[in-house]
Order: structure tokens, then C-alpha cells, then sequence
């Protein structure tokens, strides 16, 4: 499945919303609790979650990169200020991809675009917050991100990943 990186438009705030719902369902399920899931994944969520992306689309500071191929987006991150990372100049907020985009690079690829609009910005480091159960846990520190801290909210422990300079992703 060919891919194209390139930043997000307006268009592609669908797009968007589908890939972060529908991959919270594929990658949590069984991770956490099934009514927090349902929440987060429920028959409304879509809609939420495109008015969301149309506004961070619109207004940023949050920067949005897709994985598109020819008929939909499969993947994107979005890269931003760092909201509860001190010490850390910018914040992988959102990496998801489709599950039938899993292991043909599309995360990786996505990982470093992120890195590079960061980077572009100005930022030297990159942090982001990980659900301490996710198997992408081992992913980030592959892609040479270390492990720095926790914090639990309610039931749910997130572990933050950080890497201490940007020049290994870009």
C-alpha cells in the first residue's frame, strides 16, 4: 500500500477522526477498561473528534502530518507545544495509523515528519505521553525514545517517552 507523508488540510479532518477512533478501538481493546474505550471510541466520537481536528487544523499551535493513500488517510501525528513536559521543547500529542498500515513504515515515517515540522519550528527535543500497556512502548524506544516518568490518571498509568534531541529522528 503505497503512502504519501505530507502535512494535513481542512479536507482531511475526516480522515483524520476515522484513523484516531478507529485505531484506539484496534489498539486498546483489551488495554484498558471497556468503558473508558467506549467513551473514546463511542457512535459520537467521530463526529467530536472531526470537529476537533478541523479546529486544530485551523487555529494550530498543533502541527498535523497524514499517511494518504490514493482513497483515505491511514495514518497521522501531530506535533506541538509541550503541555506538561518541562524540559522538553515540543510534544508528539497523537501518532495513530490504521492497523492494515502496520509494519510497512508508515509510523516511522510519520514519527520523523513529526520530528521534522518540530524541529523546523525550532525545537532541539520531542516528549510525548504513551499508555504504559501499549505495545508501541517498545516501538518509541526503537526509534530511540527513553522512557522518563510516569503519571496516573484514574485507572490509566502513562509513561512518558522523550527523546533528549531530534537530529537521530530527522
Amino acid at each position: 500500500m503505497p503512502v504519501t507523508i505530507r502535512p494535513a488540510t481542512l479536507d482531511d479532518a475526516l480522515g483524520i477522526a476515522h484513523v484516531h477512533v478507529t485505531s484506539w478501538r484496534e489498539t486498546y481493546t483489551g488495554l484498558m477498561p471497556a468503558d473508558i474505550l467506549a467513551r473514546m471510541t463511542g457512535d459520537d466520537m467521530r463526529a467530536r473528534r472531526t470537529a476537533m481536528w478541523t479546529e486544530v487544523l485551523e487555529r494550530g499551535p498543533t502541527a498535523v502530518v497524514v499517511a494518504a493513500t490514493e482513497d483515505a488517510v491511514v495514518g497521522f501525528a501531530a506535533v506541538g507545544p509541550p503541555r506538561d513536559h518541562p524540559g522538553y521543547d515540543a510534544e508528539l500529542g497523537a501518532l495513530y495509523t490504521l492497523r492494515a498500515a502496520h509494519g510497512h513504515g508508515t509510523g516511522r515515517a510519520l514519527l520523523r515528519a513529526a520530528a521534522g515540522t518540530a524541529r523546523n519550528a525550532g525545537a532541539r527535543t520531542l516528549a510525548l505521553w504513551v499508555l504504559d500497556a501499549n505495545p508501541t512502548r517498545a516501538w518509541y524506544v526503537r526509534q530511540g525514545a527513553r522512557e522518563a516518568g510516569s503519571k496516573t490518571d484514574g485507572p490509566l498509568t502513562e509513561i512518558r517517552m522523550v527523546w533528549d534531541d531530534l537530529g537521530i529522528l530527522v
